[in-house]
């Protein structure tokens, strides 16, 4: 049986959507598998935190399992039988019920088929199986399709909606662990991981990148060509730019999914000298600095 998500994740019944997301994302940061290969007890912290999340960090889901709706697996809870169901409940038979249930072998027969030869057997519906999915940086903003193949040797079509974030979960229906009795079966919670990208950085829907740019681009400007998510385009470097400064790419940041709407992106430069300084650069500026001089750090003086 699943732990109690409240608990799993180490918070109370009235904790803030926030606090569950925060809660969720320092366990599955500290435990992932990737980041601690082999540590059993590590991947069982991290799928316990994954199950919890996929109930509490769901508003629907919380709302109906703090109802007692569902349990910790997310599995609807069968209300018990109780005597107050059935008595006094009008009609000829003494357990004549308003829910419609004739008799309590009709009440049971929800819960259990019937063999050939008249006899029960136990419908239950099948377990949900939980699985972790690499996928890279540029897949998950942009979408993709991929095939898996899981440890049990069961192939998966997977489609990865653009603007997907580390952490979420897919849910696939029926492609869990096969049902008792002629239950249905289960769903596969396939938790994304999203490889970093090493020159685009995520934050929210806007997409964060540093550019190296010359001396010249920096002091006399430039039209130069940016990566974005899409393919680089063109952006104007304005004269007399700095180290840090901030020049933003409209919508070229993630989609924003169901919220509709996307991103920028946001392109911090970075002034880079070559690496073997020109003669003819030395001799200007060892000239132009006895006469222009500055100190940049004039600001700094305590």
């Amino acid at each position: 049986m699943a732990k109690d998500p409240y608990e799993a994740l180490g918070l109370s019944r009235d904790a803030s959507a926030n606090e569950i997301r925060k809660a969720y994302h320092k366990l599955a940061k500290a435990n992932h598998p990737d980041l601690k290969p082999g540590d059993k007890a590590a991947e069982a912290r991290f799928l316990e935190a994954q199950a919890a999340y996929d109930i509490v960090g769901d508003k629907d889901k919380r709302a109906r399992f703090d109802r007692g709706e569902i349990d910790a697996e997310g599995h609807e809870r069968v209300e018990q039988p109780s005597y107050r169901h059935y008595a006094e409940a009008g009609g000829d038979h003494p357990y004549h019920s308003a829910d419609g249930y004739a008799d309590m072998g009709d009440m049971f027969s929800d819960l259990f088929g019937r063999t050939r030869s008249g006899g029960q057997t136990i419908r239950m519906r099948g377990g949900d199986v939980r699985y972790v999915f690499d996928v890279d940086f540029l897949d998950a903003a942009r979408g993709t399709k991929s095939r898996i193949t899981m440890p049990d040797g069961k192939a998966l079509d997977l489609a990865i909606p653009a603007g997907m974030r580390d952490g979420q979960a897919l849910r696939l229906k029926g492609k869990g662990a096969p049902g008792l009795g002629g239950g249905p079966a289960g769903d596969a919670l396939v938790t994304v991981h999203v490889r970093p990208h090493k020159l685009f950085r995520r934050q929210g829907n806007d997409v964060h990148i540093d550019l190296p740019i010359a001396l010249h681009e920096a002091v006399l400007g430039a039209k130069v060509r940016v990566p974005t998510i899409d393919g680089p385009v063109a952006m104007n470097i304005p004269k007399g730019s700095n180290s840090g400064a901030r020049l933003r790419l409209k919508g070229k940041g993630v989609p924003g999914g169901k919220s509709g709407g996307r991103g920028d992106q946001h392109v911090t430069l970075k002034v880079v000298l070559p690496d073997d300084p020109d003669p003819d650069l030395v001799q200007f500026l060892d000239e132009w600095s006895k006469q222009h001089g500055y100190d940049p750090r004039l600001d700094m003086e305590v």
